[in-house]
């Protein structure tokens, strides 16, 4: 298996893609202080599931799986700072949570999954 298969790997990098096309249309000032920091809290979510993947053995894999999560939720402090700063529709900042609570909830069940295929 590849981490490219993983649906949770797939939804984080579907997820960082769309922030990105998001940010990208900002301004300077709020691209350069507020945007820096989502992008890289979000791309962050998808680069830890891969690290964790690339490690082989489900503690290291689950260490980075739970930086990961810790990542998504503060990708979930940005796009709300963001939507209160006017920065995001109310359409696109449901459409985030929505998207971050899907794959916060699939990304426990991984972390879950692995810990015990693995005892």
């Amino acid at each position: 298996m590849h981490v490219e298969e993983l649906e949770i790997y797939k939804l984080a990098m579907d997820l960082g893609d769309e922030v990105w096309r998001n940010v990208n249309q900002w301004d300077d000032f709020n691209r350069d202080t507020i945007g820096k920091q989502l992008v890289r809290s979000v791309d962050s979510v998808a680069a830890n599931i891969s690290e964790g993947f690339g490690r082989y053995h489900f503690k290291e894999s689950n260490h980075f799986n739970y930086y990961a999560r810790g990542s998504l939720y503060e990708t979930k402090t940005w796009l709300t700072k963001s939507y209160h700063r006017n920065l995001l529709t109310e359409e696109e900042f449901n459409r985030y949570m929505e998207l971050i609570k899907v794959l916060g909830i699939k990304l426990n069940n991984y972390i879950n999954s692995i810990g015990k295929t693995k005892k």
